[in-house]
């Protein structure tokens, strides 16, 4: 047998039983290959919210959280039905919770951080356990973030390429630069640049929400918007194209179809990498920084 040699990896495990009568917050610090350099971080959840904010350290800070039944609006109950071979149904019904006290886990949790290379991945060890993530990060990241239930994304004071996707709540980025892609469901997506990557194409999709995005006043770029029931609103100056929309005919054998693109296009500032806002339910809002 030949042997393997792994290099470079660095496998951190946070496993916690918390305090059955409050929450617990546990603290994992994953140290970088190459600090001060730019690095991935790629954090996926089922259940909890993500919060990310950069800082002077050269170390990515995790403090995780677990989510308590009061913190998610409701408790999860567990039915055990006994049965007892050769026994009739009626004295299997004696089991039932009447006179009997519940008794709860410890909620326990785990949170794992890869590092390879400066390429960090994080996750939780079990998906039914709702954990919410505090990240403190160096600048110059490449983060790929994103949860399904019971949190919202923030992130806050960061440099680099943002990859941000939620289900059902809010995204919110604050003071950001470089590009953003941001996806939910269910939620509004909130977006402030402090500066913007002119080469990067950006996009910022939510089916039921408003989408508010504010740009450095001097942001070049070529608009493309699409609200299905919803109002488009903006305070730059923006260069309708008023082009009449692409129009296509498709016919086969038994079926006819007309398709017309109804998508707004525009430039700001004379126009440069595209920046895409589509929602259905809500409207769009396109905003000047304050100076």
């Amino acid at each position: 047998m030949k042997n393997m040699k792994i290099t470079g990896l660095l496998i951190l495990s946070l496993i916690i039983g918390s305090n059955a009568f409050g929450q617990s917050t546990e603290q994992l610090t994953v140290p970088l290959s190459s600090p001060g350099k730019p690095y991935s971080l790629k954090v996926q959840l089922v259940s909890g919210s993500i919060k990310v904010a950069s800082y002077d350290g050269k170390d990515i800070i995790i403090n995780a959280t677990p989510k308590t039944d009061d913190d998610k609006g409701s408790k999860t109950n567990f039915n055990i039905n006994f049965r007892k071979g050769g026994k009739d149904k009626e004295e299997a019904s004696n089991f039932d919770e009447s006179g009997m006290k519940r008794i709860s886990s410890a909620g326990g949790f785990e949170v794992t951080a890869k590092e390879a290379d400066n390429n960090v991945t994080v996750n939780t060890g079990n998906p039914n356990k709702a954990v919410d993530l505090d990240l403190k990060i160096p600048q110059d990241v490449k983060l790929k973030i994103g949860t399904v239930n019971d949190g919202e994304i923030s992130v806050e004071n960061v440099r680099g390429e943002l990859e941000v996707s939620n289900v059902n709540e809010k995204i919110t980025l604050s003071n950001v630069s470089g590009s953003v892609m941001a996806n939910t469901v269910n939620g509004d997506i909130v977006v402030t640049f402090s500066k913007v990557d002119p080469n990067a194409p950006m996009a910022f999709s939510t089916l039921n929400g408003d989408i508010k995005v504010t740009l450095p006043v001097d942001t070049k770029a070529n608009l493309k918007f699409k609200s299905d029931n919803g109002e488009i609103f903006s305070d730059f100056d923006v260069v309708v194209d008023k082009t009449p929309g692409k129009v296509d005919k498709i016919s086969t054998p038994g079926m006819y179809k007309i398709k017309k693109d109804d998508w707004v296009y525009g430039k700001i500032n004379g126009g440069g990498a595209e920046m895409l806002m589509k929602n259905m339910q809500g409207n769009i809002y396109l905003k000047k920084a304050s100076k």
